[in-house]
């Protein structure tokens, strides 16, 4: 324990001087980490209600959340939302070639309605000043409906030690998840870096079943998992449909929101927590009509593109055989002479 402390200490002294990890709330974990968060709702259980990190966990998923967002942002992409914004961490998380870095809550409804905190909103422009580079967008949305943020507007998404919040708050998690997806551009990023379970449900195992791919970390393995969510009217549909007509009756599943997922189980941590990135189909906002042309069209290419392959793979033994051809009959014209 005392050597626990001592590394905790440690990582505080050396990590507190960069500038990416400046903050009050890693000052005030450091120094309580029993930090007390209250519930609005009764019925969440204490374990939920009483929710902190210790100064290992903090600082080691800080770590990780930072790098996150720097290797994994490619530099094409222009505009970022944060899920559930508590301080100004994001500012200097981001890449500098993002222009603009979106805003929402997770603060209680109860109070103020659920605005970002004057601290927020103070150490946003503290830090958007000190690195001048994104433009923040200040918005009040919760972090589970985004009812700001237009679909498909947005390059990339992050939530970092935001869902526990979201629960004990009183706001949808995974409704925060399904928010991400909406509001991403096709072939956008959601990154995540949260507690491996938020009231006693796997965070992972929720973003994985809207989603096609997963790549797990080191000897998870690497699966495909069918994304088989009918939605609630489907499902009610297909239950109403009698068994002459479900022959001829089709009920499609919901598409995957996110193409492929890879994560791994962040190390070195007395709590367990998962990080990871989630890519947006690029065909998830299509309609179903144009979906199914979109996958014929996309056969017809890998069609062409074989037959391709293949006239020229003969092309190339037809050549050969003939410069064979040729080489033979000029060895036998000079065996005649």
């Amino acid at each position: 324990m005392a050597m626990m402390r001592y590394t905790a200490v440690a990582l505080l002294a050396i990590l507190s001087t960069t500038e990416a990890f400046v903050s009050p709330s890693a000052v005030a974990s450091a120094k309580s980490p029993s930090i007390i968060t209250t519930s609005p709702q009764s019925s969440f259980s204490s374990s939920s209600a009483l929710h902190a990190l210790d100064p290992v966990t903090y600082l080691r998923t800080e770590w990780v959340s930072a790098a996150l967002c720097t290797n994994q942002t490619p530099r094409s992409f222009d505009i970022a939302l944060q899920l559930g914004t508590e301080d100004g961490r994001i500012v200097n998380f981001v890449p500098r070639t993002i222009r603009k870095i979106i805003t929402s809550s997770a603060e209680p409804k109860s109070a103020d309605d659920g605005a970002l905190t004057v601290s927020c909103i103070r150490q946003l422009n503290t830090m958007a000043e000190r690195r001048n580079t994104a433009a923040i967008e200040f918005s009040n949305q919760p972090a589970d409906n985004l009812k700001d943020t237009p679909d498909a507007s947005v390059d990339i998404v992050v939530s970092f030690q935001a869902a526990q919040r979201m629960y004990e708050n009183g706001l949808d998690f995974k409704q925060s998840i399904k928010e991400a997806g909406r509001v991403l551009k096709p072939g956008g990023r959601f990154l995540f870096v949260e507690s491996a379970e938020v009231g006693g449900e796997s965070y992972l195992d929720y973003v994985m079943g809207i989603s096609a791919l997963v790549s797990g970390g080191i000897g998870d393995g690497y699966e495909e998992i069918v994304a088989n969510n009918i939605s609630e009217d489907a499902s009610s549909i297909a239950a109403e449909v009698t068994d002459e007509d479900s022959e001829d009756s089709e009920v499609e599943a919901t598409p995957p929101l996110f193409e492929e997922v890879g994560y791994d189980n962040v190390d070195m941590v007395l709590q367990p927590h998962i990080a990871g990135i989630a890519i947006k189909a690029m065909d998830a906002d299509l309609p179903s009509e144009e979906r199914k042309q979109m996958k014929s069209q996309e056969e017809e290419d890998r069609l062409a593109e074989m037959s391709f392959a293949a006239f020229e793979r003969g092309n190339k033994r037809r050549k050969r055989k003939k410069k064979k051809k040729d080489v033979d009959n000029a060895g036998m014209g000079m065996g005649s002479e």
